[in-house]
């Protein structure tokens, strides 16, 4: 290029200097590291968020690696179809306003997959660097970065249709359905049952991995583009569906989640300190148990076991060593590389002075004389053939059974789907796992206008399947009540 008749300050000559880097200079650049508040410093606080964000010289360097493929694989792992090179390519020009407009084409809350999403299992695992047996590019670290930094672009209100639709439930599902649906054009109003516009994402998800005020920034963009929001309001109690029909809803997703804890139905679950995931980080996300501030009840335990080896056990063990445990132990029945949790999030826990008792199983828990638990055993375990879903099934080993001193066990072995809004509309089918049972395709319930979608379908999943859930009903519902 001739810098003599192009100002560096221009965009032509930002552009062509992109070009201008060849792809083997682009494979050279290093991944970036996130920066992160140090592990000592960040176990004494709940809300302080850990990973820091990346600066803007850093953002455009990580972008710098995109080599820009024909074919870009990464879409085709997003759940919600997110334009991944036309978003990283304009962070790389430095418009990084644009680069958020165009996350937010299909995105309604790109500052929350930026942080939670598991991007390694799903974009960045189709990243062309992988074949190349090289770090892919962080996608996830950047869509942050775009989410936090830049001016939120302000979208052209559709013209109303005069067409009211109803969400239950406020949580990935629910926001997701409710953007495309307003952008739409729809009347679109979402009823939560508790006391806070978010869902899993606020009851569920600790602030050191995911601030409140990154949610609410999200939430209130949706309220700008018209979405209304009712909390308290329980969908098959406070208002049933034919109360909504009347009130001239003319369809409803259902996005109640799986908020239904799983026990493992061995001896001594029902001791006093020993709780389901759902409810300790429940009582310590949206009722502040953590605060001097609340009088919220939570034991605070000092020698803790968390069971379970996914995200929702990483929260939970990380939030017990911030609530004062002196020793938090993750007791897994598998081995590390069987560990469903992100890789990041088992970092962190390690660094944070978690224990991990992989190959391990409990099989009671002991009480003392008060009832309360001291004491679990646990069964040795080791790997034998693969099951179903390919991973290898953990086998007892013949004796190999220990005690080990407790006062606290979290239980994070999984969740089934909230069952209150099926129970109350008897029409509506469900499955022998009690999920919504639903066309595979449009995301339609077995009653024409009820739709539903995340976890209450899933039984359990990520933030970002439950927001390609949303999607998916959102484009199916609207073409039904269109046509």
């Amino acid at each position: 290029m001739n810098q003599d008749t192009i100002s560096p300050r221009s965009a032509q000559w930002r552009e062509e200097l992109r070009r201008s880097i060849t792809a083997k200079q682009r494979g050279e650049i290093a991944r970036v590291a996130m920066p992160e508040l140090p592990a000592d410093f960040r176990v004494t606080t709940l809300s302080e968020e850990v990973n820091m964000g990346l600066s803007s010289e850093q953002a455009v360097l990580e972008a710098r690696r995109c080599l820009d493929c024909p074919d870009p694989q990464c879409v085709t792992g997003c759940p919600v179809g997110i334009n991944i090179p036309g978003f990283i390519k304009n962070i790389e020009r430095q418009n990084f306003t644009d680069a958020l407009a165009v996350l937010k084409e299909t995105s309604a809350l790109p500052a929350v997959c930026g942080r939670v999403c598991p991007q390694e299992k799903q974009c960045e695992s189709k990243c062309i660097y992988n074949k190349m047996k090289k770090p892919a590019v962080a996608i996830g670290y950047l869509e942050r970065f775009a989410a936090d930094n830049a001016d939120a672009p302000v979208p052209a209100k559709a013209p109303r249709l005069g067409i009211k639709v109803a969400v239950a439930g406020s949580g990935p599902a629910g926001l997701s359905f409710a953007g495309d649906m307003i952008k739409r054009g729809f009347d679109v109003t979402v009823f939560e049952a508790l006391h806070e516009i978010g869902g899993v994402l606020k009851y569920g998800i600790p602030e050191f991995r995911l601030p409140n005020s990154v949610v609410e920034k999200e939430i209130d963009a949706l309220r700008d583009l018209g979405v209304e929001f009712h909390k308290n309001t329980i969908i098959g109690k406070t208002l049933s569906y034919d109360d909504l029909i009347a009130e001239g809803f003319k369809a409803i997703f259902v996005a109640s989640g799986a908020g239904l804890p799983r026990f493992m139905g061995i001896p001594g679950e029902n001791y006093i300190n020993v709780v389901s995931s759902n409810e300790y980080l429940t009582r310590v996300n949206l009722m502040h148990a953590g605060s001097d501030e609340y009088a919220t009840p939570v034991h605070r335990g000092k020698r803790v076991a968390v069971i379970g080896g996914g995200n929702t056990a990483m929260d939970s063990c990380r939030t017990a060593r911030r609530m004062g445990a002196d020793k938090v132990m993750v007791v897994y029945r598998r081995s590390e590389a069987e560990m469903p949790a992100r890789i990041e999030e088992v970092k962190h826990a390690r660094e944070e002075g978690v224990e991990f008792l992989t190959l391990h199983n409990p099989v009671e828990y002991l009480a003392d004389e008060r009832g309360h638990v001291r004491a679990m055993r646990l069964q040795r375990m080791e790997l034998g053939e693969p099951d179903a879903s390919g991973r290898r099934s953990p086998v007892p080993v013949e004796g190999a059974i220990e005690e080990v001193e407790v006062d606290m066990v979290i239980v994070s072995v999984g969740v089934s789907p909230n069952p209150l809004i099926p129970s109350a509309i008897p029409d509506l089918e469900t499955t022998r796992r009690g999920t919504v049972a639903v066309n595979d395709e449009t995301l339609r319930s077995s009653i024409p206008t009820i739709y539903a979608g995340g976890d209450i379908v899933r039984g359990g999943a990520t933030v970002i399947l439950a927001m390609g859930d949303g999607r998916k009903a959102a484009a199916a519902m609207a073409k039904a009540l269109l046509d």
